[in-house]
Order: C-alpha cells, then sequence, then structure tokens
C-alpha cells in the first residue's frame, strides 16, 4: 500500500518522513489529554483524528515532495466532522478548519470570509479513501457535558468550548510537530522537564512565612488574616472574594490559599492576573522570592510587553522559556489582564493555544475592581464559565470588591464566597486614614497645600497635570514626579529616593499619575488624590499612614476637583468621579468602608446600564447566533481592554540600557538583550512616534539585523530626568548622532 506522510525532511527515500496515521493518532492522544479536565476527550480525539485528513491527497503529498502546489488540507476534515456527526459536528468543524489560520465567523460578515464560504468552495483536492483504513473514528459523539447557565447564554458557552477544543488541538499538534523535528534534528527535547511539584512550592511558602518578623503593628493581623484564609482551602473549587483592605498581605495570602486549595482538590497550577503591565515583573519577583531556589523554575512571567529571555544568553534556557510561554506549562503564571482575558475570547492559534491549561488552575483576579466596565458583562460571563465547567476556582482579590454577586447585578456571579474574616470587622482594625472633601480647587491653592507639608503624595488622573504642578513646586525641597512617561528603571530610582526621604523625615513632595497606586509600598502622613473613582480612592488611602504608625485622626486623604476646564477627566473617568462623589456624600463617615464601596459599584452599574457594560454588543451577538453561525472573529476583534495602540520605545536611560542596545549589533540572539532592556520601555500613541520618527528622534536599533523590533530614543533632549519623556512640544530637536 502507497505510504501517506504528515511532515518530510530533505531524505528522498522518505525513511525518515513522518507517517500521516502516525501523525493523527499521536495528535489525538494528546488533544484528548489536554481535554480531560474538561472532560471532552472524545470530541478533542476526535478533532485531532480528522484535523490533517485532507493531507490523504495526491496534491498535498507532491507538495511535500518539493512540488511547488497550494493546497487547503484543513477544511476536509471540517466537512467530514458535518457530515458524520450531525450538530456536533460543526462545533468540530470550526476547530479543524482553523487549526492553522483561526477560528472563522460562521456568518456572512462582508467584512471576512465566512466558514461557510469556506465548506462550500470548489477546487478542493480530492480525499482518497485510504484515510478510512488508516485512521479509526467513533461512531458516534455525545454533547459536550455542559453545565448550562440560561437559555440566554447556550450559545455564549458553546463558543468558549470551541475556544477550548482549539486549544488541545493546536497545542497538541504544535507539540507533535515539534517532537519530529526535535527528533529528526536531534534536538534536544526542551519540553518535558519536570518542574517544581505544588507540594514543594507550597512547603517552601510555608519557610518562607515562618521567618516573617513582625515589625508593625498591622504584621500581626496580616498573620491573622492569611491563617483565616488558608484554613479555608478545603472548600470546594468554584468562586471566592477576598476583600482586604490596601496593607492587609493580600498578594501572599492569596498565593498561599491557591496552592493550598491546589493540593486539596487536585488542581494544576496557579494563574495570578493584574490589572497593571508595571507591576508583573514585581509581583513575579515577590513570588520568586517567597519561594526560594524553586522560583526561578516555577514563575512564568507572560504580558504583552515581555520578550521570552533569560536573564543569560544561554540558547537553551531561552528557548526553554519561550516554549512555556506558548502554553503556560509552568506551575504559577503571572499575567496581565489584558493577556488572560483577551486570550479567552481570541480567535489565532497562538493567542489560544494556552487556553486548555487554564482548566483544572486556580486563577487569581488581582485588584477585581478594574475588571472593564465597557465589556464588564461578557468578562463576567467568561469568569462564570471557567468555574461552572472548565474546574477552575477564581478569587476575586480587592480591597474594594465589586458588586458582582447575582441578583444585585443582572447575569452576575452566583455563590461568591468570602475568604477573609469579616470584611467589615478588617476595614474597622485596618482604618488608618481620614477621607475629606476639599470641593473645587485650583492649581494655585492645590500648590500651596503641597508646599505647607514637608512629606506629602498628590494623585492626579492625566500626565499633563502631573507634570504642571510638578514644574510649580520643583524648586521645593524634596520635590518628585512619577508617570507612566518615565521608564521603570527611572520611577524606581524616584521610589527608592522617596523611601529614603519617608524614612529619614527629610521633606518629600511626591506629585504622581495613579501608577503610584498600583501596589506601591509608600507611606506618606498625608494624601491629596484629584476626584476619581471610590476604588481608585480607597487605593491612594493605601499610600497613607500604610502601616498603622499614626492615628487616622491624624492621616488625612483630601479629595479634590481640579478647578476649570484645563484638567477634565476622560468621559469614563468622569463617571466613576461622580459616582464616587454621590457616595460620599451618604457615607461620609465611612466612605471606604466594604458598605460603602458596595453602594459605589451598584450605584456605578445603574449609572452605565447593561448596555455600556457590553458596549459591542458580544453576549446579545451570541444569543442572536445559530450553531453554524458563532462570530469568533468578530467577537476577537471587539474584545479589546485596550482600544489605543501604542508603541514601546526604548529610552537609553543609563550606561546598562546604552550597554544593551550596543550588544544588538553583535549579539546571536535578542532574547536576553531583550529582557535587560524591559525596564526601560515607555509607551507612545501611534501619531506621536509617527511624528517623533519622522524628525529622526526615535530610530529602530540594529535595524538589519532585527527590523523594527527595538526602537529607541535617539534625541536625549526630549526626555526629562524629573518627568521622563515628553513629546507634546511644537517642534523637536533632529538628531545629530547616534546614541550608542
Amino acid at each position: 500500500m502507497r505510504a501517506f506522510f504528515a511532515h518530510s525532511t530533505p531524505d528522498l527515500d522518505h525513511a525518515d518522513w513522518q507517517l500521516l496515521a502516525e501523525h493523527l493518532g499521536n495528535v489525538a492522544h494528546l488533544a484528548a489529554v489536554r481535554a480531560a479536565p474538561f472532560t471532552c476527550e472524545a470530541l478533542a480525539e476526535t478533532a485531532g483524528l480528522l484535523h490533517d485528513i485532507g493531507k490523504y491527497s495526491t496534491d498535498f503529498q507532491r507538495r511535500l515532495a518539493g512540488e511547488a502546489v497550494r493546497v487547503d488540507h484543513a477544511t476536509r476534515g471540517a466537512l467530514v466532522a458535518i457530515e458524520r456527526y450531525p450538530g456536533i459536528g460543526q462545533l468540530l468543524a470550526y476547530i479543524i478548519a482553523g487549526h492553522h489560520s483561526g477560528l472563522a465567523n460562521g456568518i456572512e460578515s462582508g467584512e471576512r470570509t465566512a466558514l461557510r464560504e469556506r465548506l462550500t468552495r470548489a477546487g478542493l483536492p480530492p480525499l482518497l479513501d485510504v484515510w478510512q483504513h488508516e485512521i479509526k473514528l467513533p461512531l458516534e459523539l455525545k454533547p459536550p457535558p455542559l453545565k448550562t447557565h440560561s437559555r440566554e447564554r447556550a450559545m455564549f458557552q458553546l463558543s468558549f468550548l470551541v475556544r477550548m477544543l482549539f486549544s488541545c488541538l493546536v497545542d497538541a499538534d504544535y507539540l507533535d510537530t515539534e517532537a519530529f523535528y526535535n527528533r529528526i534534528e536531534c534536538r534536544e527535547a526542551l519540553r518535558g522537564i519536570p518542574l517544581p511539584s505544588l507540594i514543594a512550592l507550597r512547603d517552601q511558602l510555608d519557610s518562607y512565612l515562618k521567618d516573617f518578623t513582625v515589625a508593625h503593628p498591622i504584621d500581626q493581623l496580616r498573620g491573622t488574616i492569611l491563617h483565616h484564609v488558608r484554613a479555608q482551602a478545603g472548600l470546594s473549587p468554584g468562586l471566592f472574594s477576598l476583600t482586604v483592605p490596601t496593607g492587609g498581605g493580600k498578594t501572599l495570602t492569596s498565593l498561599a490559599f491557591a496552592l493550598d486549595h491546589a493540593l486539596m482538590h487536585g488542581l494544576r497550577r496557579v494563574i495570578y492576573v493584574i490589572p497593571f503591565t508595571s507591576i508583573v515583573e514585581q509581583t513575579a519577583t515577590s513570588f520568586r522570592q517567597a519561594l526560594g531556589a524553586l522560583g526561578e523554575a516555577a514563575v512564568l512571567e507572560h504580558h504583552s510587553a515581555f520578550v521570552a529571555s533569560t536573564n543569560n544568553e544561554e540558547p537553551q534556557a531561552r528557548e526553554k522559556l519561550r516554549l512555556a510561554m506558548e502554553n503556560w506549562d509552568a506551575p504559577i503564571i503571572v499575567t496581565t489582564a489584558v493577556q488572560f482575558f483577551e486570550s479567552l475570547f481570541a480567535a489565532r492559534p497562538s493567542r489560544c493555544r494556552k487556553l486548555h491549561n487554564i482548566a483544572g488552575s486556580v486563577v487569581i483576579l488581582d485588584e477585581a475592581q478594574t475588571l472593564p466596565l465597557k465589556l464588564l458583562r461578557p468578562t463576567i460571563a467568561a469568569i462564570d464559565e471557567l468555574a461552572r465547567n472548565y474546574g477552575c476556582t477564581l478569587v476575586l482579590c480587592t480591597a474594594t470588591q465589586p458588586a458582582l454577586n447575582a441578583p444585585e447585578f443582572c447575569g452576575g456571579l452566583e455563590n461568591v464566597r468570602e475568604l477573609a474574616p469579616d470584611p467589615a470587622s478588617l476595614y474597622r482594625q485596618l482604618d488608618r486614614v481620614r477621607v475629606g472633601h476639599l470641593g473645587d480647587v485650583e492649581d494655585a491653592a492645590l500648590v500651596a497645600r503641597l508646599q505647607g507639608h514637608e512629606q506629602v503624595l498628590c494623585i492626579v488622573n492625566n500626565r499633563r497635570h502631573a507634570r504642571a504642578l510638578y514644574q510649580a513646586i520643583a524648586e521645593q525641597p524634596g520635590a518628585c514626579h512619577l508617570s507612566t512617561l518615565m521608564c521603570a528603571r527611572h520611577r524606581s530610582v524616584v521610589l527608592a529616593e522617596v523611601r529614603e526621604r519617608l524614612n529619614q523625615g527629610a521633606p518629600c513632595r511626591l506629585v504622581a499619575t495613579s501608577l503610584i497606586e498600583a501596589g506601591v509600598d509608600v507611606s506618606f502622613p498625608v494624601v491629596y488624590r484629584a476626584e476619581a473613582g471610590l476604588d481608585s480612592i480607597a487605593q491612594a488611602a493605601g499610600r497613607c499612614n500604610r502601616h498603622g504608625k499614626e492615628r487616622a485622626e491624624d492621616s488625612p486623604v483630601w479629595v479634590f476637583a481640579p478647578a476649570g476646564d484645563t484638567w477634565l477627566p476622560p468621559p469614563e473617568l468622569k463617571q466613576f468621579a461622580q459616582a464616587g462623589r454621590e457616595v460620599l456624600r451618604h457615607h461620609g463617615e465611612a466612605p471606604l468602608a466594604p458598605a460603602a464601596i458596595t453602594a459605589y459599584f451598584q450605584h456605578l452599574y445603574w449609572q452605565q446600564g447593561d448596555d455600556a457594560l457590553d458596549r459591542h454588543d458580544l453576549l446579545e451577538l451570541l444569543r442572536r447566533s445559530r450553531l453554524d453561525g458563532l462570530p469568533f472573529e468578530t467577537l476577537a476583534a471587539r474584545y479589546r481592554l485596550i482600544e489605543t495602540t501604542q508603541i514601546a520605545v526604548i529610552v537609553p536611560y543609563d550606561e546598562e540600557a546604552r550597554a544593551a542596545l550596543a550588544a544588538l549589533d553583535h549579539v546571536p540572539s535578542c532574547g536576553g538583550v531583550a529582557r535587560r532592556l524591559q525596564t526601560y520601555l515607555v509607551q507612545v500613541p501611534m501619531r506621536a512616534l509617527a511624528e517623533l520618527r519622522a524628525v529622526g528622534a526615535v530610530q529602530p536599533v540594529a535595524e538589519a539585523r532585527w527590523g523594527e523590533q527595538f526602537l529607541a530614543l535617539m534625541n536625549p533632549d526630549l526626555y526629562s530626568p524629573d518627568y521622563g519623556l515628553w513629546w507634546e512640544e511644537p517642534t523637536f530637536v533632529s538628531l545629530a548622532n547616534t546614541i550608542i
């Protein structure tokens, strides 16, 4: 019988080519294993058997032999799935047809090629009957064992299942192909290398926590919270909240609970989801420190700006990390909300590949109050679905718990169990500040107030305002400034100086944007906060009297409304501020207590209305869909947490940055250099970047070797040691010489 192959090599006698039946069998097995955590092994296995049967064609085998023939080998399997398995086969058709190109819309969209077009296209190469002798398909497939939510959400649940099965197939296909070529090219397999077990990580964390010293009165309460939360690890998997005021030790407490809970219930990994890219590395570093020697191998950080690399140039280690990032094959993942949630609605194979590894995991949603309003309803639906059908435990971890529970929130979360010991009591015990409202305040009056304090923090809502206020107090002792216009290394230098001044009792007047609220450990005696949502005010309050050394009465947090039209907040932030102001009126005695926070979020959601909480109408789009019309490409295009595109520019802030940029001219691989440059990035809007490039102020480094991957600031005059990068000038000074 003629042999049919899946993958070829230069060997003309075909001795080491991979047999097609072998590849289909391997992928089917690997896909089934990956679907086991959500009990869909048979569906995944069948998708694996069918995904490449289009290679049983004369045209494809000619292509493997070197002929220039274009062949669609994915659509045939989709057609067989629909023919053999009415109904359920349609789900498999999306997966099989898209295992290279991505999940297609199943409807006519006018903008994209619908799956229906592919399935009815003429000219597909004839499928040879030999495939039926080489692989054995099941006689029937049962519907997936989904726990239904409601009729309105049925298509959402099925679309979610398709993505999870798609993840299993794509990962299995990649892995088997990778293993084949590793073997052919005599490369050492880097996957499957033993990683630290969860029990070893839990034991190491226990050892670290035992050595914790009680340095402040609040540390004893943090210990009480830790023990109470860990004692509930035996509760059945599902939805939890962890409502602990800022400074209560949520980060390590949630990690300890996650490891305990995973071990008790056979869950596979811990995924820590953070809203801000700026603190992913900070959190990952904290975990590695707590986990000692095991931390480096156990903790994988993955976000949109991260380039897969290690701290050295050793190729094998870099490749291992890159491979792990592709499918989240690590015990502890630290990632961003953008990476996590956009992947759950994605359509591309590379973005979906890791999804099956979310099933059977403990997911900590840090700062859960930051879930985006415009996508809140589909995001809640995704959280519910992970807990309902994919064996996940999800913990909404925050000081300001959003009111997402049903029935208060339409379509909200059910049976969310609180892990913290009496949040209302915790608030009273950790109440370290007094919040007051100053009303409208002109900049001149605000500057006078800042000058009147030796140590003060002022947080405003935009970078231009922060710069203007800083410039107004720049001559005052201890004047400092922080914003995302400064690279992370620069911010670290400023924060080190701020902490030193605070510890010594020296003058320290810091003007910052809201980035200071993202888990930054500083403690000022007084804080001013421009009007914002009540959750932001609570975060600002966490930078005041952080360790409870002073009486709450002596630690004011002053909320103010910037006067005039100069510093108007964006419309969404204005809505947050209005809701916050309304709740402050009614909860003035305890504006940061859980009751006030709940009232704030309820008011905010009511003010927005259901339509605004699903701005792109994703749930309604799915509700109106049919099984053969699921809009995968449309969902992926519309579910974007950040809609404005920004590009990272490298700032040659110090000698280390300049040396790393210079190394790009000669290093054999750029991975290690990219990691070294991570803390020197500033995100720039596309329009501003175009202007900077037009005058030569930003240029690609080593473009001949790396293309435009490394855009660097070439005009040092545009980066201030006080406030960072500034492009909003009428003219730019053109570059005379390179900075290298």
